[in-house]
């Protein structure tokens, strides 16, 4: 690993430390303060905790896969689209419900998830 590398793990590294950090101390506010807080309040510290969450997600897997990974996961989505559609075309008649249905539920997750990136 070069040193340019090592210098943006280490960043990306402290930077999920620092927001799992801000993390537990919001829950730890929210827990304390529950019974104070606004319903306003409430909404806002989950969309926080949300983006938060999201975030250290994703530094996660700039770490472990680098920047591309999402690029990588995108394209082995379409591929597995694109494989299941001609499956479902060339096997579809010969397939249970419940397996063609299986099939079909695994398609729309994997739509979903490409509306996601």
């Amino acid at each position: 690993m070069n040193d340019g590398r090592k210098q943006e793990v280490e960043n990306r590294i402290n930077q999920i430390v620092d927001t799992v950090e801000k993390y537990t101390r919001t829950e730890r506010h929210i827990e304390q303060n529950q019974d104070i807080i606004s319903s306003e309040q409430m909404k806002h510290a989950e969309e926080i905790q949300d983006a938060r969450k999201r975030e250290i997600d994703t530094l996660k897997d700039k770490i472990v896969y680098g920047d591309n990974y999402k690029e990588d996961e995108q394209q082995n989505i379409i591929d597995n689209m694109i494989n299941a559609a001609g499956y479902i075309k060339n096997n579809g008649e010969n397939m249970s419900t419940k397996d063609l249905n299986n099939i079909k539920d695994k398609q729309a997750n994997r739509k979903d998830q490409l509306e996601t990136f």
